[in-house]
């Protein structure tokens, strides 16, 4: 048996090893969806990521977010890294723990995981024109929505989904959630990463909802 190469048998036809051994990828808050994320993305053997967080981890967080007790207290990246770690110890993970910042150098392929919609946009701005790959997941309760920007059509969609805070729901994105949705929120963006990969046609705007049993696609104009 050899670990370097089984590993990754199973996933082959599925996740391109080449290309997601070229990319770097980064992730703007690892709480609910963007811990799930980092986490999915190590055992799919991406070598290098970077999460950027200011949080500790809290109470709360043990339930909603999948942090471990003895995280507790900890910066959620260094929580985080740790545990994507313990899936493959080769992985090169940078933490930076801090909010999002313009002058920070982020990969091509960003998940934006944040709470707030202003931040979404602020960053948005800043990373229309260096990303390859955008998603942003938005979750309430138990409904999900994941956007994706990959090209022309699917960026000028997404600006379409932004607004101002003020006409917001009060309250940050994930105020209202448990880890079954955040696990779905994130699988669906993993997915839509994936599809990208494999050249496959991506979508654009999804939205879950878990109570109604209904899922939503934006269709392509």
């Amino acid at each position: 048996m050899n670990p370097d190469t089984d590993r990754f048998t199973r996933q082959a036809d599925l996740v391109p090893r080449e290309k997601l051994q070229a990319l770097t990828l980064s992730i703007l808050g690892v709480g609910a969806v963007g811990r799930q994320i980092a986490l999915q993305l190590a055992a799919l053997g991406a070598p290098r990521l970077q999460l950027i967080d200011f949080d500790h981890v809290e109470p709360s967080n043990l339930t909603t977010q999948g942090y471990w007790e003895a995280d507790l207290g900890q910066p959620k990246v260094q929580a985080t890294r740790a545990a994507m770690l313990r899936i493959d110890s080769t992985l090169r993970v940078e933490t930076i723990e801090d909010r999002y910042r313009p002058t920070q150098q982020t990969g091509t392929v960003v998940f934006c995981c944040v709470d707030k919609i202003s931040a979404r946009a602020a960053i948005w701005r800043r990373q229309v024109h260096s990303c390859a790959f955008w998603s942003d997941t938005r979750l309430r309760g138990e409904v999900l929505r994941i956007l994706t920007a990959c090209d022309e059509a699917s960026r000028q969609h997404y600006e379409t989904t932004l607004f101002p805070q003020s006409t917001a729901q009060p309250g940050p994105c994930g105020s209202q959630g448990t880890l079954y949705t955040a696990n779905l929120a994130a699988s669906l963006a993993v997915h839509q990463f994936t599809r990208w990969l494999r050249n496959l046609p991506i979508d654009r705007d999804l939205s879950l909802n878990l109570l109604a049993s209904e899922m939503v696609v934006e269709p392509l104009s």
